[in-house]
């Protein structure tokens, strides 16, 4: 009898989606992690130790460029409907670059709010290009791209935070520059390579175009801030990226404040949402394969957040040992939701973006994860002082969300203008 081979696996670089500028594109979302780890983990400190800003001043610098950076996303998109796509990426890098070293230039409060706040333009408007990027570059395979993507900025962040960590050891002024440095140097690295990519083909390259001798004049581009229905969308995705602010501010908080468990528990609950995204969300990425796959991801979604908030409002109800299960629960649960709803969310915010004005409305739907990023940590600061009780009410208010979320979707699918689009923007 002949013994049946097995089929041989592609190598790694034939299983990423997006050919050789798709993996370049890869690398620069690495390296801007790596820079982000460096820099984020002690923008606080530098400000305090290094410019000699009160507590208060630090609070409300991160506070105000929190908000001004809510604009960089739209602002984004709307560039990247006007330009080509790689020539506005680089010029985001060159800009957060020249924000960060201008800060070693001065320690006067006014120009520090003011050159962080310019900083955080572009910062915000880099997860919308490279969305637009990915979506253009991947085709099909969008949602496998993103998971990898997912992976490696996490890997990034870890390396970046870890080299920050031995920065911060030595605790020296010149220790904290050198990190805004790394940082800075980092985004001309990133330009450097998003220099040797490609532009994408345009959305309107892979539909079938009028002829020629149509007519009919040519419609006026999509508005996504008259869409009502896109605008629900985004309030809705802006609800479900709460799973950032629970793990990173809720839950720490509420192990200090109202369980038995350890402090130490909290920075573990980190690195193993972390662990968990990198093993996890490229298989996951299957699942949200298809439009409608996504759309069917709202279900378990809702599971999700249900177990989880019931989890951490049981961690504060039993002792030490029991504490600590319920919050690795709630943790390992929490890190799935966020992981289905990337998926979902990445593939129907693509989908259900017109090609007319693509990069308009996936700026619009940046807004949900750029305001969240502000609210989020009021939000959940608030929730833990109220209590155990506060946790079921979060469950069923995301639980609500997931299932209008899920309604909006399905009657958007079916619109005329949207079911003859079978065929993605990105499908090339």
């Amino acid at each position: 009898m002949s013994r049946t081979t097995r089929p041989t696996r592609p190598p790694l670089k034939d299983r990423i989606p997006g050919g050789r500028d798709g993996r370049r594109m890869l690398l620069v979302g690495f390296i801007d992690k790596c820079g982000t780890g460096l820099w984020s983990t002690a923008m606080a400190l530098y400000f305090t130790y290094v410019t000699g800003l009160g507590l208060g001043q630090v609070g409300l610098l991160i506070a105000v460029s929190g908000a001004a950076g809510i604009a960089g996303a739209p602002l984004g998109g709307r560039l990247a409907d006007r330009f080509p796509l790689v020539r506005v990426i680089i010029c985001t890098q060159l800009l957060r670059a020249a924000a960060l070293l201008a800060l070693l230039t001065t320690d006067d409060y006014v120009l520090l709010v003011l050159l962080s706040a310019i900083g955080a333009l572009p910062d915000r408007a880099t997860n919308v290009l490279t969305k637009l990027y990915a979506a253009r570059v991947a085709g099909p395979d969008r949602v496998r791209y993103q998971a990898i993507n997912r992976t490696t900025s996490n890997l990034g962040w870890t390396l970046g935070g870890l080299g920050a960590a031995a920065a911060l050891a030595v605790g020296s002024t010149t220790a904290f520059q050198l990190l805004l440095i790394g940082d800075a140097l980092s985004y001309l690295v990133m330009a450097a390579l998003t220099l040797r990519c490609a532009e994408p083909p345009a959305p309107e390259a892979s539909r079938v175009v009028a002829a020629s001798t149509d007519a009919t004049p040519a419609a006026k581009s999509s508005n996504p801030w008259r869409d009502r229905g896109f605008l629900a969308f985004t309030a809705g995705d802006g609800v479900f990226f709460l799973h950032d602010s629970i793990l990173q501010v809720a839950l720490p908080l509420w192990i200090v404040h109202a369980t038995e468990a350890p402090v130490g528990l909290a920075p573990l609950l980190l690195v193993l949402n972390s662990a968990l995204v990198v093993v996890f969300q490229v298989p996951l990425s299957r699942f949200g394969a298809t439009t409608e796959a996504a759309r069917r991801l709202y279900t378990p979604l809702a599971a999700l957040f249900a177990t989880g908030t019931l989890a951490v409002t049981a961690s504060a109800l039993t002792g030490p040992n029991l504490s600590i299960a319920a919050l690795i629960t709630a943790a390992v649960v929490l890190t799935f939701a966020e992981m289905i709803h990337t998926i979902a969310s990445w593939e129907l915010s693509v989908a259900l973006a017109p090609d007319d004005a693509q990069g308009a409305y996936l700026g619009v739907h940046g807004l949900a994860q750029s305001t969240q990023r502000f609210a989020g940590p009021l939000l959940m600061t608030g929730l833990v002082s109220t209590g155990p009780l506060g946790w079921p009410f979060l469950g069923a208010a995301l639980v609500a969300t997931c299932a209008a979320q899920n309604r909006l979707v399905r009657r958007r699918l079916t619109e005329p203008s949207l079911s003859v689009a079978k065929v993605t923007v990105s499908e090339h």
